[in-house]
């Protein structure tokens, strides 16, 4: 018997047998695999073209193709209407008011979160926000920054370094000289960003964390205006009720220079959120800026530790180890 004949007969026997497809599924299992497992009546339709004439094998083929589409297409119309058959007397008592299924969603991770309710903030009242490079020269991270090459202050943070002139920059700072480098004033920005500082790694410091600068210049700026607008900031961030003090420091691009703590009732204690001042006339002069014209305040904070005092969180190596059990309750 040659290949079309035989295609020809299988699909007869087919066609027949499938007008008493039983409605148990393990006998329509049983009849699927008879025509189309891989030992079945197809599969060996498909395994006798080899010994067709080569000339003949493009026409079989299409027919086989088109017998395997055409009975699968009808076997699976068949088991389809003979299980719904035998689930109509099951989908009367189905209760369709019944709530669904709970289906895991995902959601914002924490520190994300945080950052854009400081941005959100800050934009309210007239910040815009821009970004700068995470790898930059010594001049941009350090220098221009009133940080000279072996001053003391740059022992306060542990820098990595690409070669003896790049750094993974220690803070969001070096956006400001890029900023006023390429900005006339007034200017009005907070930088978000990744900064990177060689520490040893435990509950309270990590590698890499996130910072967010803020930048103000402009003409007539003062001390009451930055404290002013961080006040603004605490209240809305933490709310009305917290209490916040600034207290003195020391910062080499700030001058007069302040950190503000806000007080923690579960701790007894205050805690340090920012440091800020009033931008040194040095920086200024570094960028073109005429300090007897222009003045301004700049401030920075950590989002970890914004977010570890908004939501409780004692332990800052969390945030970078992808536990669901923790970012879930976010």
């Amino acid at each position: 018997m040659d290949l079309k004949r035989s295609i020809e007969s299988v699909r007869k026997s087919f066609l027949a047998d499938i007008e008493n497809l039983p409605a148990d599924p393990q006998k329509q299992e049983s009849f699927r695999v008879r025509y189309f497992g891989r030992k079945g009546e197809i599969a060996s339709l498909f395994h006798n073209l080899k010994d067709a004439k080569p000339s003949d094998r493009p026409q079989l083929g299409q027919l086989l193709n088109d017998l395997r589409e055409d009975l699968f297409s009808a076997f699976e119309e068949k088991a389809g209407k003979s299980k719904s058959d035998g689930k109509s007397g099951e989908n009367e008592h189905v209760d369709v008011s019944l709530p669904g299924l709970h289906l895991p969603a995902g959601s914002l991770h924490p520190l994300h979160q945080t950052l854009k309710d400081i941005k959100d903030i800050f934009m309210s009242i007239g910040f815009s926000v821009a970004y700068g490079p995470e790898i930059d020269d010594d001049y941009h991270n350090f220098q221009a920054l009133n940080i000279p090459k072996h001053h003391p202050a740059r022992d306060m943070q542990d820098t990595f370094f690409v070669d003896d002139n790049t750094v993974l920059r220690t803070h969001t700072s070096n956006v400001q000289i890029h900023l006023m480098e390429d900005e006339e004033p007034p200017l009005r920005f907070i930088v978000p960003g990744r900064v990177y500082r060689n520490e040893a790694i435990s509950f309270k410091s990590y590698c890499l964390f996130h910072q967010v600068e803020g930048l103000f210049v402009d003409k007539n700026v003062s001390f009451p205006d930055l404290k002013g607008t961080l006040e603004l900031f605490v209240n809305r961030c933490f709310g009305s009720d917290v209490k916040m003090r600034f207290r003195p420091s020391f910062f080499p691009f700030t001058e007069p220079s302040a950190e503000v703590d806000i007080w923690s009732e579960s701790r007894g204690e205050w805690l340090e959120i920012l440091g800020c001042g009033m931008v040194d006339p040095e920086v200024f002069k570094n960028v073109g800026y005429d300090p007897k014209i222009w003045h301004g305040f700049a401030f920075g904070m950590g989002v970890e530790r914004i977010a570890m005092l908004k939501y409780g969180i004692d332990d800052i190596r969390l945030f970078y180890q992808g536990d669901a059990r923790f970012l879930e309750q976010f």
